[in-house]
Formats: C-alpha cells, sequence, structure tokens
C-alpha cells in the first residue's frame, strides 16, 4: 500500500495557508452620506477605493451610502445596538456629540503619525475634531456657502452682476420680483441657512466662550439682519420654501428654470448641477457684505474612527489614504474641498468656482462646537421660521430662541 501521508500534509498545508490568506484579509466597513446626485459616489468607489486596495491587496473596503437626514440617527442608534462600522465620514457638527456619547477613538492618542497629519491640514476644519482634550478624527473635506448664480438670469433682469452688499441685495430683490423673479432663494432657517447673515450683518449666536445666546443672538445686530430677510420675505422677494419645502421650486429647479436667479450653496453645487443642466453656467461670488463683512459659514465631514472598530490597523491606512495628495485631488475632482494645506496651490486649476470659495472660507465661522448642536440648531429652525410666518416679531422669535439655547449649553 503507498504512503498516502506526504498527499496529505501537501493537502492540510495548502488548506491552512489558503484560510490564513482568507485571514489576513480585512474587511473596513465606510459609512458617509455622500450626494447619490452628484458625481462623489462613483469617485469613490471607481477611483478611490480601487486605488487603495490595489495598494493594500489584504484590505477590503466596504462603503455604505446612507442619506445625510437618515445618517445621524442611523449612528446615535447603532451604539445601543453595537453596530457602528469601522470609519465614519461625519458632518463636523456631530463630532463633539459622538465624542461626547464615547462612540469614537481619540486619534491623537491611537495614530502614532497623527501629529504630522494634523500638521497636513488646515487649521480650522482641523479644530471641529477636538473635544475635551482630544482630536476625535481629522478633517476629510470641508466647505462654505456663497453666492451661487445664474449670470443669464440677471442678464434677463438688466443686472450687470450679483449684489456685493445687503443694500444691493434689497433693491435688487425688489427690482427683480418686478420682473417676476426671485433674486435669491433660500431653503431652510436653520444655523447653516440663516448664520452666514447673522455674522455678516455684525451678529452672533453666542458669546466667544460658547456659554451663553441671550443678548448674542437677540441683540440688535443678530435682529436687524434677521429682519432683513423676512422683509424680503413678507414683500414677496423671497419664495415660501424658506418655511414650506413644499412651497415652491427646489433652488436647482428653481435656477434652472429662471426663476430664481440666485441661492447659497457649497462646491457641489456646481457638480451636481452642472451633471443635470450643462447648458446652464453657474458662477460664484462671495456673500453679500453687511456691517461685519461678508461672513459665511465653515461646513464639511470629518472622518472618524469607532471604539467598536475591530480592525483600527486597517482602518487607520485608509484614513491615511483618504488624507493623501492622490484621493483629496480625486474628490476635489467630484466638487469637495480638501483640506490639504498643499491644495492653495492647486486646487482652483481644478475647478475655477474654488477660487471663491477660498477666499470666503478665509472667515467663515463655524457653527457652535456642541454635543447639543442638533438640538440648538432645531431651536433656530423652529424659532426663526415663526418670525418669516408671522406668528412673532423677530426679536420675540430670537429672544424665545436665545433662552432655549442657553439652556442647553449648560
Amino acid at each position: 500500500m503507498r504512503n498516502r501521508r506526504p498527499f496529505i500534509w501537501l493537502a492540510l498545508a495548502a488548506l491552512l495557508a489558503g484560510l490564513a490568506t482568507a485571514q489576513a484579509n480585512t474587511t473596513v466597513t465606510f459609512w458617509t452620506a455622500y450626494s447619490s446626485d452628484g458625481p462623489e459616489v462613483k469617485q469613490l468607489e471607481t477611483v478611490i477605493i480601487p486605488a487603495f486596495e490595489k495598494a493594500h491587496p489584504d484590505i477590503t473596503v466596504k462603503h455604505v451610502a446612507i442619506p445625510y437626514n437618515d445618517l445621524h440617527q442611523k449612528l446615535v442608534t447603532a451604539v445601543a445596538g453595537g453596530q457602528l462600522p469601522d470609519l465614519v465620514r461625519s458632518d463636523i457638527i456631530w463630532v463633539p456629540e459622538l465624542a461626547n456619547l464615547g462612540v469614537l477613538a481619540p486619534l491623537d492618542t491611537s495614530m502614532s503619525d497623527f501629529k504630522s497629519l494634523a500638521d497636513s491640514v488646515f487649521p480650522g476644519p482641523l479644530a471641529t475634531n477636538y473635544w475635551k482634550g482630544h482630536y476625535y478624527g481629522l478633517p476629510l473635506d470641508t466647505n462654505t456657502r456663497i453666492w451661487v448664480y445664474d449670470p443669464a438670469t440677471l442678464t434677463k433682469l438688466g443686472m450687470s452682476g450679483p449684489p456685493k452688499t445687503f443694500d444691493e441685495l434689497k433693491s435688487m430683490a425688489a427690482a427683480a420680483k418686478a420682473k417676476g423673479v426671485y433674486l435669491y432663494a433660500e431653503g431652510g432657517t436653520g444655523g447653516w441657512n440663516i448664520l452666514p447673515w447673522i455674522w455678516s450683518g455684525g451678529g452672533s449666536l453666542t458669546n466667544d466662550t460658547y456659554t451663553k445666546a441671550s443678548g448674542y443672538l437677540d441683540g440688535p445686530k443678530s435682529v436687524a439682519a434677521v429682519q432683513m430677510l423676512v422683509d424680503l420675505y413678507k414683500a414677496d422677494e423671497m419664495p415660501n420654501i424658506i418655511v414650506n419645502p413644499n412651497g415652491g421650486l427646489g433652488t436647482y429647479d428653481g435656477i434652472f428654470q429662471g426663476k430664481y436667479a440666485s441661492t447659497l450653496d457649497g462646491p457641489w453645487m456646481f457638480a451636481i448641477f452642472g451633471g443635470a443642466h450643462p447648458d446652464t453656467k453657474l458662477e460664484g461670488s462671495l456673500i453679500p457684505a453687511g456691517p461685519g463683512g461678508s461672513i459665511s459659514v465653515v461646513g464639511g465631514e470629518d472622518i472618524v474612527m469607532t471604539q467598536q472598530s475591530k480592525n483600527k490597523a486597517a482602518a487607520e491606512a485608509f484614513l491615511r489614504f483618504l488624507l493623501s495628495d492622490e484621493a483629496q485631488r480625486a474628490m476635489a475632482q467630484a466638487g469637495q474641498m480638501p483640506v490639504l494645506k498643499s491644495a492653495d496651490s492647486w486646487l482652483p486649476s481644478i475647478h475655477d468656482y474654488y477660487a471663491t470659495y477660498l477666499k470666503q472660507i478665509a472667515t467663515a465661522r463655524p457653527r457652535t462646537p456642541t454635543p447639543k448642536w442638533p438640538q440648538i440648531d432645531q431651536v433656530l429652525n423652529t424659532e426663526i421660521a415663526k418670525a418669516f410666518q408671522g406668528s412673532e416679531t423677530v426679536q420675540q422669535a430670537l429672544t424665545n430662541a436665545a433662552h432655549q439655547i442657553d439652556a442647553l449649553l449648560q
């Protein structure tokens, strides 16, 4: 009888080698809320992830796209159920809340090269990751809102360019409405929508230490800035969508149809709008300046790692790749503003509209960094809407909001 032991050992060795290979392959789960109607998801899934996996054949990245409005709730719900991913592209306003809940891993203690990564990015976006002595993430993309308009519509209105000041905004809005067009359309009354006007008007949401809203949000300069918008609305010089999303055309449709001339939006608008309406060429300018200057709001997303991740080394590798020049340039092609300091030299060459965003973000301000921001934003949205609807004066609405925000800041 022939001795079959060598064959058995060879088969067993092959099996063990196969198991070792399978075990060596790690899957990193990555949740994002990239816009499904823009090019971001395609760029991530067909360019960035394949490039990373080619360089790291032992790591697979599983991208899970979740609608923005659902992602925050899904994250909070998943905390109790223990179903969190390895990495999350988190809105900057969620990081303090998630860190406070114990969801996130402090990257400044878990990543040996954190300092060099932190030194490579803009300090403003980096600061959005700081909470109670630690950095719980790194910036992934940044943005702000600028005045986005259709020059063809302005030309039809007999206007040579967008408004540069509050006074020009008021006079041009009246002239546009006389010709059946809304000069400016806004889609809500939350902080993202209203804070640029409050800050440009010289007002503020809170004091400098983010501990008190009374006397600031309801101060005379903040009230005057919101009153300007309410006056435009009551004169039927702003569409109803500011208080009712179903009250008229959305901003993109309204601009495409020539019903609206302008809105405030981030750099993704150019990519999304250009894909849907390639024959309509939008342009951008700074937000009209008020007594406080032209001040917009800092937006963007951070890349964070969850404490529950069982694949931290692989997750860190993908995180580093997302902050590489290669990945940041690729997402810039899709309308996402990079966070690398080195991007200043090459970003406008990708899309010329980035030059305006770089100017605007130089003075842009962050929303209040607190775990209670979602509740604060809801207060702003609810109370300021009352001023537009006429159930409260602007002063009453902002005073009521300030008192509620004071309690949340405690």
